[in-house]
């Protein structure tokens, strides 16, 4: 794309410079490659709610762009700019005990209601219970995918996935009909932590494909946290061996949400700066009112905000709404432009 500007000149090419190594097998289908070859994904494209996201949109997750091999494309049935706010992963193993499944929902249901977005892998065990918990307490969540985004896995959670994109979204890198190959999923794991700010691990065993995901989470330099457990559960031991090699050792919501704390901040700065660089949206800040479209409680906070800044627990008060939503609801009308925040947690209009 760098050399040759679009993928309609990509696909024109019948050689390419040797450095780019890119093998004559994949040359001779570039060459031959036609619109029919890709019809299910264009009719699925069609469809309400499904998209397609690439490397070079302004709003390709900056935290994910940031690893050393992000997915070219995703396919995202949902709303996509779930993946623009901050998220947390959550893993753990696919039998987990009855201990960790409740703290799997309970974390993730008081995490999900403090704004932060839970992201899985729809595997059966933690994950499941990670992305129920964000579902019960009508927050938000992203279930990444190991096969194609029209091939449910496990397909016990197929109710779960048709669920999801109403709360989020659900999310794949790889082609139509992909099968659950063993080989992908570790794939997938590196798209988990490459999308979040930090990965909690909730029960693993000592050689665990859950203890990959925290190791891509280390990797790029984001905290991994660990729930510890009794000495003789052996789904406890990759928990504590995580430990013992500096992950943080969490027992609350908050333990966590201090944790992410610099991560959301950065985040945030590197948002602004895209949406900023976007030419093709340009949001008229002189009106009385907001050109975008607004929640009902995006409104109500916006109608109690003017050009003085106000404090948080202020707007708190206003609204009547609760911390988490006001916290989260200002996040994305900051992204938007509409309002700016101020030193001392207060904001005013923009």
């Amino acid at each position: 794309m760098a050399h040759l500007g679009d993928a309609d000149e990509i696909i024109k090419q019948n050689k390419f410079p040797s450095d780019f190594k890119i093998p004559q097998k994949a040359v001779n289908y570039l060459s031959k490659a036609t619109d029919d070859q890709i019809k299910s994904e264009l009719d699925w494209l069609l469809k309400p709610d499904n998209d397609i996201l690439t490397l070079d949109d302004p709003l390709y997750p900056p935290q994910l762009k940031q690893i050393s091999d992000p997915p070219i494309l995703l396919f995202i049935k949902g709303d996509p700019n779930a993946l623009l706010l901050p998220q947390l992963a959550v893993v753990g193993s696919r039998n987990a005990s009855q201990s960790g499944l409740n703290n799997a929902h309970a974390f993730c249901f008081d995490l999900a209601k403090r704004g932060l977005v839970i992201t899985s892998g729809l595997a059966a065990g933690i994950d499941t219970q990670a992305h129920q918990g964000a579902i019960d307490a009508q927050g938000q969540t992203v279930a990444v995918m190991g096969t194609g985004i029209n091939s449910i896995y496990p397909k016990k959670n197929q109710a779960l996935a048709k669920t999801i994109p109403s709360y989020g979204a659900v999310i794949s890198e790889f082609p139509f009909n992909t099968p659950p190959n063993a080989h992908n999923f570790p794939r997938r794991n590196r798209v988990i932590a490459g999308l979040a700010m930090g990965t909690l691990v909730i029960e693993a065993a000592q050689k665990s494909g859950t203890l990959i995901t925290a190791r891509f989470s280390m990797e790029n330099n984001r905290p991994v946290m660990a729930i510890p457990g009794s000495i003789h559960n052996p789904l406890a031991k990759g928990c504590h061996q995580l430990i013992k090699q500096g992950a943080q050792l969490v027992e609350s919501a908050q333990d966590i949400l201090q944790e992410l704390a610099p991560g959301i901040v950065m985040l945030t700065d590197q948002l602004k700066t895209s949406i900023n660089d976007m030419n093709d949206q340009v949001l008229d800040n002189h009106t009385s009112e907001p050109n975008i479209e607004l929640s009902d409680s995006q409104k109500d906070i916006y109608k109690h905000l003017d050009f003085n800044p106000i404090a948080f627990d202020d707007i708190v008060l206003l609204t009547d709404l609760s911390s988490s939503d006001v916290a989260s609801d200002l996040l994305i009308m900051e992204l938007s432009g509409l309002i700016e925040k101020l030193p001392g947690a207060k904001y005013q209009k923009i």
